[in-house]
């Protein structure tokens, strides 16, 4: 159903184009792994993500999970609720690691939280944390995914960004999203983690140039 709503309501917010590398495939057992701008960017990778008949398990704020209607939502669908800074955090890992062994597709936001800065442009993805990396120890392949423009749709204040929601539909700001090839991550967590977000920043350049264009 999430997906459904992302493939319906994101060409309203704005007209989204995709590009991939040669080898880019989200095989079953994956994970994509995005960069993070924006509140509504996680429609933006549903839509791209639906787009190749992919219907993904995300792993998102437990927050999500108390809001009425939507919460029992993401109980059915399979999601998984990430409780950070307690001591179930790391039954997000378990929980998606289980997903992967049953042939889903799983979507992390490695770096955990939205950049700080109020400014409309895009920036690089920040620091990664060492979820993504432990997720991928046992092999699973890591699709590195880059998306920009979604912050044209939302971004800055809450009055801002409700500003920016409600005149989407008129602006329709380009959105574009670039699939980069997948890797599997080697190393250690830090190795790992850096090559990963290395991988990212590389499919979010790429994304942000098209747009650009």
């Amino acid at each position: 159903m999430l997906s459904a709503v992302a493939r319906t309501v994101v060409p309203v917010l704005g007209r989204l184009t995709m590009s991939m590398d040669e080898g880019a495939v989200l095989a079953p057992g994956s994970i994509v792994a995005p960069n993070h701008s924006s509140l509504v960017d996680p429609g933006v990778v549903l839509a791209a993500v639906r787009r190749l008949g992919v219907e993904p398990v995300i792993l998102a704020t437990s927050g999500l999970w108390r809001i009425p209607v939507l919460g029992r939502v993401l109980v059915r669908e399979g999601h998984v609720p990430v409780r950070r800074g307690t001591e179930r955090a790391a039954e997000a890992l378990e929980a998606a690691a289980a997903a992967l062994a049953a042939g889903r597709v799983v979507v992390i936001y490695a770096e955990g939280r939205l950049p700080r800065h109020v400014e409309a442009a895009d920036t690089a993805p920040g620091p990664f944390r060492t979820g993504l990396a432990r997720l991928a120890a046992e092999g699973a392949p890591v699709v590195p995914l880059g998306q920009a423009g979604a912050r044209r749709i939302s971004s800055g204040s809450t009055a801002k960004q409700l500003s920016g929601l409600l005149t989407a539909p008129l602006r329709r700001p380009a959105l574009h999203v670039h699939l980069g090839a997948p890797l599997r991550l080697t190393g250690d967590v830090e190795a790992a983690t850096a090559q990963a977000r290395e991988a990212v920043t590389r499919a979010w350049r790429t994304a942000a140039d098209r747009l650009a264009r």
